[in-house]
């Protein structure tokens, strides 16, 4: 528009011929319509009446009719004119509003515009425009007229901001950070780099996008009109001054926004006070510029707002303040009425999700941790970026130039320098606000510190010097203006200067005395910076001239302390409430005043919800009110414990979707570190309260201690990690700092930017771990140079990571110069970077001042081929490089060559590794593999996925040749075609590669094949050729020295998956020569065919060294069993041909030496998985028939016919060197089987037959006439006519060991039928009818084989859950008979049956019953049937109910109807009885003419069956018939007083009684006392067990007067006192006669001791001697007393058993005792387990048993002994051929013990129980063989040995050959499944064996069930 004319002025045809050309532009994009109704304001005659109506005029069409109607109102009369214009104005859209308010304004507002649309057009249509858009005019007017008044409150706005500015703000000369918008809603990878750098995964959400470049604010702003802006920064970075500026601007018509734009400035911390909701109208008129106009006029502004929404922009500023959260809209949601009130929240959140005002611009300020909330909003995000040096340095000019004097301005210097040279300063600075009150500070230290060397200012101009400057600055920073930014913006790219150091030199020469005052920490900063607020009051008394500032100013602190104690209040309620501003009612007016005249207070104007405006006040920036905050903490109890622990929390710069949104900037723990420092304790104190320095000191403590806890913290990100290394350095704590890096051998910062002071931060941790070392990696971190120039005050450095790629060659240049200041550097990465060849070159320059480097890593970055080469020069230079990482570098294979050609001047380099593009690495070799003599491997060279060609490969070829031995040479994923394999081939033979060359995925066709296997004569290297052509395609060339050492010279070549054909097997014959060292052939996979198999078969003479030929796979057909079968008989070297046809076809062919020793040499032919029909069977055997070694035929998992197992009886006559034959899973039919057992009849030579239908099955041959067979046929269905040719079979057969019928349904008549035959059967040993479905009735007929049979010994019969049926024979006369039934359910007519059938067997019998759920009555009868035999029984009934009262009824039963019994014993639940034979009973017939029969009963014992006292009573008339009674035993049993009284009554009627034994579990009391008196008048006891009972003195003195007459003699675990204990000892001395005694466990103090030695001196009758665990009382300081008691063994000359037990005898007491036994020749048990024996003594233990030659049981367990007693053992047991027992459980024998017990265990035919129980090794195999020598074996313990399955398989070949086994324990081991497997199948063989014991192997719970529902007798449980 333009200004200088006036719009009542203009001629409206004139205006509309100036405009015409925008307005073509703007017509052309309105629709049809529009266009038709401007051009029906044309006259008829005028009107256009083309086709414009028409579906799609052209476009050309449109543009001639709309110029024509310009036109035409162009001449058009005034008022036509006007008319036109507004209704063009009123219909178009988009017209810019400059264009539209000088249309408007000319063409002015006539009623007939309404009149004319009110009226009928030329069509008859009515056309009307609705009544809002007839007001357009004055609602433009009232919308400019708001314009004008915003304008005016944004300029009344920047005067009071600007009035104490430094310099005008200008935005060209303010930097912004571009980032990118985050519009997803996940967070973006923020650290590249390896996953295995074992970081924390971060807990945040993410930085928000990243800094992609920098621009000036103005820039920033353009083109950001009508989209979401949003700007970034810090408390202090000048946010809302920037904004004001921006309003500024648009006021005076500059800057982005156009003035005729509405700027609406809303300040989030001004709409907070908006509690009610409002409507977008009451936000502008109400809030915003309150203005008192009618409501028509508002609507009429809001309407114009509403209909042109672009024409505003709103300015919302400090979402950081905002108490609510802005809610992000997932989903386009509908607009928002703006008429409606809703909250401000909403409204807000509506503008940025265009659901109010679509398409107005917004601008929002925050801080970037706020910025997650705006995600998926904002179009533009940027970062206002900090001052740097020559900006702080010009605001400290601005700041002291403009105090007036040359004096001030020369302290502006100095000012600067000082600055500069501090840390915390200068960080500080980079925010304006904080520049501002640094620059206070410094001008209070200067002044205060230049007191003494100047001449004084007046007090009153000081007074007055401090007020200005307190006005100045009180609107200086904070959220009021967040500091003042101005002055002119020097470029980051000019930046410079000299360095920190630098700076700090000159300060250092300029002012001595004022560099040392700053203080170290940011605490004490704030704390000075505290004091120098407090030092601009006015009224501060006192003198300041003596002050020095490296103290802290404890004297400003004291005198106002009242002031701070309410500002700090203040401050701790405004962090609990996240308030910053204050009003003039939440403070005290004196403190407020003093906090203004100070400086501490900035004001701020708030309007009210009512509109009202009143000054609130915040203080100058968020860090002052966070440290007097912290403060308070430190300072006032009325923050408690839990409150601190609350707000204390490491904060991450990470910003997170889960962070709870605050005002605040985190920095108050920071504070709360740094107070907890003993530098600020004095300060503390003096503003603490009545707790004083302890209370104060209290709080520091529990500071540190959770500073401590987070030191210890193993999940803090990298974030986190630096924010603690600032807590520690600002506690100045090295103790914590040392505990940071104590866990952390790498410090992993990511994603974050980086200061310098936090540099320091981590130095000051670093530099406290010392020699240790630690590790810095910077993972995709924002760092500036400065950061370089400050991290070298890291010491201690091993390891630096770089990872970024706005890293190039100037970050690494400025790397470089600090490189050499790392001495102690051994890793450094710089990857997925920009680094370049002049990068590298840079860093090349400085690595080698690194000496101790040992890995680089420089992948992922554009190195090419030159920058690998400068990295490759500096190999030489670093002697302990490890690893070089050179991958992603856009490099060649140039650099490849490069490299290799450096392992010849360079012997170190162990590996290059290249992978095509992507990874590049060189491993090197240390010295010190060589100073400490270990072998050096050859290097090795992978060249993987490289597109290789003849001339590259050529070269390669010759560089390969020129280096030195390499290991391996890995070409894999190239394709190599024939000529670059010629290549390769031919240079091959110069390569010096000693293990292989791998070219896997390498293309390879069956052309190239020749070529390779040439390589095995031409090059006699080359040893090994594997090839595979299919995919994957393998090839590998193996060298001799890739393979183990040995002597012989083999060669193997692999040709599987190949395709070849017959004619390529001719031409590979060819490539190998004349005579081939091969070994190994492998063609497997292939096409020969029959024809190539008869190639191969042809050219085996020549392989003169082969060992193996596989030819799998080959198509070959049923010819080759023929052609397979000659081969073997025709080669003396064939040993082994394999053919399966199963789901892949295998021949295979195993060759061994031809021996030339006259050995035979035993061969195999397997077919496996076939189909044999007849006439091949026939054909296979009669070749084989040639065969003259040794011959195993293996025919399993093969069909065979019928008539193909006729056809091989036929010939098996014949085949005379058959060893062996499997048919295992061949076997179809009951048929079959039944033919197969036919060769007992067959041949002569068969020594088993084992037949299972479909398992393993086998036929066993001699090489002569076999004298017995053995016979298994098992799982068949064996019924009818089978069993009866099966029998007929086995008669006409050769004498039987073993048949085993079982599993064969035979049920009661089949078991008949063969028990009926047993007699002519020829059996010897047993025969096993087991799982035949019988009965009770089978059970009778096996039974009675004891009297049909005269041979049959024993049978056993079960009917339970695990059936058994065993019928066993002997080949002796005269032998006992035993019938064993258990769990067979009997009922009184079975066991009539029974009694029947044993009554008329010849011969002794034994009888055994178990679970048979036998009643009392039936046992009666049965009883009795077998009393009225009058022959000699063993009876043994085990049942469950055989306890207490019914066991004692049902022995006084037995007594009663059977007068024969010469034994009867309960224990626990088994009756056993003895029935004497009657010519035994007429010896003791009874002469009294009594009528009351008497008995012959000797022994009568009831043994812990739970039997109490009180039953005893029914008893007494039985025993009163039992006058020959000899022994009465009621042990363990609960007797009590009316037991005791019971046997008192029988002891006198029992006058041929000679043992008593009433042993108890319990202790008790009464017992002996009461049966002492009668003890003793029983003359004729002489055997007394009294165990376990409690022995009273009295007790004591009547027994000790009957112990002399006694032979044996039992108190063990008896308890008495010290005087019983010694009178019973000391009786033991008359006891002359005594043979056994039994004192285990008794308690023998040293007088006792004495004794007992003594009474063992005068009785050398004694043959049985136990005294286990007596010396646990003697202790180590009495081992002389276990001395003593041996020495008085020395006269046990007769001694048969002794147990030492629990002694704890070490050397010396084995040495008495090896002293002592070389007299007891009649020793026949010894029991020495629990002792102190070492290998040694066991040594010297076995050679002194050497004489004991009776010797029976040996129990040695929980000793030391070893591998030399084992060696002894080897020597002495063979000499003991007694020995039935062996026990050496929980000892620590080796594999060589093993071997030597072995050795031992042949020689003891003898033996029945061994245990090896936790013996200390799992080799145990040798003692497992060596068992098979041991017939009579029944019991091996070899538990808790992590024996694995090789000792279950030695086991399993021992099994059969040990008949009597019966348990094996093998729990705790390592036995697998198949171990398991092998045990379950040999107990098939072994009926005898009852349990295994296999708990805690490595076999699967559901693995074990699964065996043992197949084989009860392997047990899993622990039990």
């Amino acid at each position: 528009m333009d200004e200088g004319v006036d719009p009542e002025d203009e001629n409206v045809n004139y205006v509309l011929a100036q405009e015409s050309p925008e307005l073509l532009h703007i017509l052309r994009g309105q629709s049809p319509t529009v266009i038709m109704k401007l051009c029906q304001m044309m006259p008829s005659d005028a009107c256009w009446n083309g086709n414009l109506a028409s579906s799609s005029p052209s476009t050309a069409a449109v543009t001639e009719h709309i110029e024509a109607m310009l036109e035409y109102f162009r001449g058009a009369n005034n008022a036509d004119c006007r008319n036109f214009l507004q209704t063009l104005c009123l219909l178009c859209e988009d017209i810019p509003m400059h264009l539209e308010s000088r249309l408007m304004s000319v063409a002015g507002y006539e009623k007939s515009v309404c009149e004319h649309f009110t009226s009928s057009v030329t069509d008859g249509k009515s056309s009307s425009l609705p009544s809002d858009q007839l007001i357009k005019r004055p609602r433009i007017d009232y919308w400019m007229q708001f314009i004008g008044e915003v304008m005016h409150l944004l300029h009344r706005r920047w005067e009071r901001l600007s009035e104490h500015l430094m310099r005008q703000v200008q935005l060209e000369n303010v930097w912004v950070g571009l980032r990118t918008a985050n519009r997803g809603r996940d967070r973006p990878d923020q650290t590249p780099g390896s996953a295995n750098k074992g970081g924390k995964t971060p807990e945040s959400d993410g930085d928000y996008g990243s800094m992609d470049s920098r621009v000036t604010l103005e820039t920033f702003l353009q083109g950001f009109t009508g989209k979401v802006t949003v700007l970034l920064g810090p408390a202090g970075s000048g946010k809302t001054l920037l904004m004001s500026c921006l309003g500024q601007q648009w006021a005076h018509g500059l800057g982005p926004i156009p003035s005729s734009y509405l700027f609406v400035l809303l300040e989030f911390r001004q709409l907070n006070v908006l509690s009610r909701p409002l409507s977008l109208s009451e936000l502008l008129f109400q809030h915003y510029v309150p203005i008192n106009e009618s409501d028509h006029k508002k609507e009429a502004i809001v309407d114009y707002l509403l209909s042109n929404p672009e024409q505003s922009c709103w300015v919302l500023d400090g979402y950081d303040e905002f108490h609510s959260k802005l809610a992000k809209q997932e989903v386009q949601r509908e607009q928002l009425n703006p008429e409606k009130p809703l909250p401000v929240a909403d409204l807000i959140s509506g503008l940025l999700n265009r659901q109010l005002l679509p398409g107005c611009t917004v601008m929002v300020t925050c801080r970037l941790r706020d910025v997650l909330d705006l995600e998926g909003i904002s179009d533009k995000v940027g970062q206002l970026l900090g001052w740097d040096c020559y900006e702080i340095k010009e605001y400290v000019d601005n700041f002291f130039g403009d105090k007036g004097h040359s004096a001030k301005r020369a302290l502006g210097v100095q000012a600067a320098e000082l600055l500069l040279s501090s840390r915390h300063l200068l960080a500080m600075s980079s925010l304006p606000a904080l520049c501002n009150i640094c620059c206070i500070y410094l001008e209070h230290l200067l002044l205060e510190s230049t007191v003494p060397r100047r001449t004084q200012i007046p007090e009153e101009r000081g007074r007055e010097t401090r007020r200005k400057a307190g006005r100045k600055e009180i609107k200086g920073g904070g959220r009021g203006e967040e500091g003042s930014r101005g002055g002119s913006f020097v470029q980051r790219e000019d930046q410079g200067g000299g360095s920190e150091d630098m700076m700090t030199t000159n300060c250092r020469n300029q002012l001595p005395l004022t560099q040392a005052q700053i203080p170290s920490t940011l605490t004490q900063v704030y704390l000075s910076v505290l004091d120098s607020f407090l030092s601009r009051d006015p009224d501060t008394r006192g003198s300041n001239d003596e002050l020095n500032t490296m103290k802290l100013p404890h004297s400003i602190l004291s005198q106002h302390r009242s002031e701070l104690c309410e500002l700090s209040q203040l401050s701790w309620n405004g962090l609990e409430d996240s308030k910053i501003l204050f009003m003039e009612e939440d403070i005290s007016q004196e403190v407020l005043e003093f906090s203004i005249r100070t400086g501490l207070f900035s004001q701020v104007e708030l309007r009210l919800e009512d509109g009202m405006l009143v000054n609130s006040y915040c203080f100058t920036h968020l860090t002052l009110q966070e440290f007097l905050a912290a403060l308070r903490i430190m300072t006032s109890d009325d923050v408690s414990d839990t409150q601190l622990k609350k707000r204390f929390s490491l904060r991450t710069r990470w910003t997170t979707k889960a962070d709870q949104r605050t005002v605040f900037t985190d920095s108050l723990y920071l504070f709360v570190c740094g107070l907890a420092s003993p530098h600020c304790t004095a300060a503390l104190v003096q503003l603490g309260g009545t707790g004083g320095q302890n209370w104060v000191q209290k709080r520091q403590s529990l500071v540190l201690k959770l500073l401590k806890n987070l030191c210890h913290s193993n999940t803090l990100t990298g974030p986190k990690i630096l924010e603690l290394c600032h807590c520690v350095q600002e506690s100045q704590d090295h103790q914590l700092a040392q505990q940071v890096v104590g866990a952390r051998p790498t410090l992993e910062l990511r994603n974050i930017q980086l200061l310098p002071n936090d540099i320091q931060a981590l130095a000051f941790v670093v530099n406290s771990v010392r020699d240790s070392g630690i590790g810095l990696d910077f993972g995709a971190c924002t760092m500036e140079s400065e950061c370089l120039d400050v991290l070298p005050r890291c010491q201690y450095i091993h390891y630096l990571g770089f990872r970024r790629r706005m890293y190039g060659d100037k970050f690494a240049e400025k790397l470089s110069s600090i490189l050499p200041k790392f001495t102690t550097l051994k890793k450094l990465e710089f990857c997925g970077a920009s680094l370049t060849a002049t990068g590298a070159a840079s860093l090349a320059s400085a690595l080698p001042s690194c000496p101790d480097i040992t890995e680089i890593n420089l992948s992922d970055n554009e190195l090419k081929d030159d920058g690998i080469k400068h990295i490759a020069d500096i190999f030489t230079k670093l002697p302990r490089l490890a690893l070089v990482k050179l991958g992603r570098n856009h490099s060649s294979l140039k650099a490849v060559d490069y490299l290799i050609g450096k392992m010849s001047s360079f012997l170190n380099i162990q590996q290059v590794h290249a992978d095509g593009l992507k990874e590049l690495t060189v491993t090197f070799s240390q010295n010190s593999d060589l100073i400490s003599h270990k072998t050096k491997s050859e290097p090795t060279i992978c060249l993987l996925n490289q597109k290789w060609s003849k001339p590259n490969m050529q070269k390669l070829s010759e560089s390969l040749a020129c280096c030195p031995a390499l290991s391996v040479l890995d070409i894999s994923g190239g394709r190599l075609d024939v000529e670059t394999l010629r290549t390769l081939t031919r240079f091959l033979p110069k390569f010096n590669v000693t293990q292989k060359i791998v070219a896997n995925d390498s293309c390879l066709t069956v052309e190239g094949l020749p070529i390779l296997t040439a390589l095995l004569s031409a090059c006699p290297a080359v040893v090994e050729l594997h090839i595979r052509l299919q995919s994957p395609v393998q090839v590998s060339i193996v060298f001799s020295g890739g393979r183990e050492a040995t002597n012989e010279v083999s060669k193997l070549l692999c040709l599987s998956c190949c395709g070849l054909l017959p004619t390529h097997l001719a031409r590979v014959w060819r490539s190998l020569g004349s005579s081939p060292d091969l070994t190994l052939l492998d063609l497997s996979s292939n096409c020969l065919g029959n024809r190539g198999l008869r190639i191969l078969l042809d050219f085996l003479p020549r392989l003169r060294s082969i060992q193996e030929i596989n030819a799998s796979n080959n198509g070959t057909g049923v010819e080759r069993v023929g052609m397979l079968a000659v081969a073997l008989c025709s080669h003396n070297n064939l040993t082994d041909i394999h053919i399966s046809d199963g789901d892949e076809e295998q021949v295979i062919l195993k060759f061994c030496p031809d021996k030339r020793d006259g050995k035979q040499q035993k061969k195999m032919f397997r077919v496996n998985n076939s189909s044999l029909p007849p006439s091949d069977m026939t054909t296979l055997c009669r070749r084989l028939v040639q065969c003259r070694s040794h011959l195993e035929l293996d025919l399993s998992h093969s069909s065979l016919s019928d008539k193909a197992i006729e056809n091989l009886l036929k010939v098996l006559p014949k085949m005379t060197s058959l060893q062996r034959l499997n048919v295992s899973h061949s076997i179809a039919s009951t048929t079959g089987a039944l033919m197969l057992v036919r060769c007992l009849t067959v041949s002569q030579r068969v020594t088993s037959v084992e037949l299972r239908p479909q398992t393993a099955s086998f036929i066993q041959f001699d090489s002569v006439k076999a004298e017995q067979a053995s016979c298994r046929l098992t799982h068949c269905s064996l019924k009818g006519d089978n069993l009866q040719r099966l029998l007929e079979i086995l008669q006409q057969g050769p004498q039987l060991s073993v048949l085993d019928l079982s599993s064969n349904q035979l049920g009661d008549e089949g078991v008949k039928h063969v028990v009926d035959c047993l007699q002519g059967l020829k059996i010897t040993s047993y025969v096993n009818l087991s799982n035949n479905g019988l009965t009770q009735q089978g059970v009778m007929d096996v039974a009675n084989t004891l009297c049909t049979c005269n041979n049959v010994t024993a049978v056993e019969v079960s009917l339970g859950a695990e059936e058994r049926c065993l019928v066993w024979f002997t080949q002796y006369d005269g032998c006992v008979k035993t019938l064993s039934v258990r769990d067979s359910s009997l009922e009184r007519a079975h066991l009539v049956r029974l009694a029947e059938i044993v009554s008329i067997s010849p011969g002794p019998t034994k009888l055994e019953f178990k679970n048979n759920l036998l009643q009392s009555d039936w046992i009666e009868d049965f009883v009795t049937l077998l009393n009225r035999s009058q022959r000699g029984f063993s009876i043994s009934i085990e049942e469950r109910w055989i306890r207490s009262e019914e066991a004692v009824t049902l022995l006084c039963r037995c007594l009663d109807v059977s007068s024969n019994i010469h034994t009867i014993r309960v224990h626990h639940t088994t009756l056993h009885l003895s029935l004497m034979k009657s010519t035994e009973l007429a010896s003791h017939s009874d002469n009294s003419a009594d009528l009351t029969p008497l008995m012959v009963t000797e022994k009568i014992s009831l043994m812990d069956c739970a039997v109490d006292g009180y039953y005893l009573a029914s008893m007494k008339s039985i025993i009163s018939r039992c006058p020959l009674l000899t022994e009465l035993d009621f042990s363990h049993n609960n007797l009590g007083i009316e037991g005791a009284e019971f046997i008192c009554s029988v002891l006198p009627s029992l006058p041929n009684l000679t043992s008593l034994s009433i042993g108890s579990k319990e202790a008790s009391v009464t017992v002996v006392e009461k049966l002492s008196e009668a003890l003793l008048q029983a003359a004729a006891i002489q055997c007394l067990n009294l165990s376990g009972h409690v022995i009273s003195d009295t007790g004591a003195q009547i027994l000790s007067r009957m112990l002399p007459r006694l032979r044996s003699l039992n108190l063990s675990h008896c308890e008495w006192s010290a005087s019983a204990g010694l009178q019973l000892i000391k009786a033991l001395r008359e006891c002359v006669s005594l043979e056994g005694l039994c004192l285990d466990c008794w308690q023998l103090n040293e007088e006792s001791r004495t004794c007992l030695a003594q009474a063992l001196r005068k009785i050398n009758s004694i043959r049985r001697l136990k005294l286990n665990k007596i010396a646990t009382e003697i202790g180590p300081s009495q081992a002389n007393g276990v001395l003593d008691l041996l020495a008085a063994m020395e006269g046990l000359t007769q001694t048969q058993e002794i147990e030492l037990e629990g002694w704890r005898m070490a050397d010396r007491g084995i040495e008495e005792l090896a002293r002592v036994l070389p007299v007891w020749t009649e020793l026949r048990k010894i029991s020495l387990s629990k002792n102190l024996i070492s290998d040694q003594s066991g040594d010297m233990l076995l050679e002194a048993l050497h004489s004991c030659t009776h010797l029976e049981e040996l129990h040695l367990p929980s000793n030391s002994l070893g591998d030399l007693t084992a060696a002894r053992m080897a020597v002495v047991l063979p000499s003991l051929t007694h020995i039935t027992v062996l026990d050496i459980s929980e000892n620590r024998i080796r594999y060589e013990g093993s071997v030597s017990l072995s050795k031992a265990i042949m020689c003891m035919k003898n033996l029945t129980k061994i245990y090896l129980t936790s013996v200390g090794t799992p080799e145990l195999c040798p003692v497992a063989a060596s068992l098979a020598h041991c017939p009579l074996l029944q019991d091996v313990g070899l538990g808790w040995n992590n024996c694995g399955d090789n000792v279950a398989v030695e086991l399993v070949r021992v099994m059969p050959l040990c008949q009597r086994l019966t348990r094996i324990d093998l729990e705790s081991n390592a036995v697998s499944v198949s171990g398991a497997e092998a045990l379950a199948r040999a107990l098939e063989s072994c009926p005898a064996l009852q349990l295994i014991r296999l708990w805690r192997n490595k076999v699967s719970p559901s693995e074990a069930r699964r065996l043992s529902l197949r084989e009860r007798r392997l047990n899993f449980s622990s039990t």
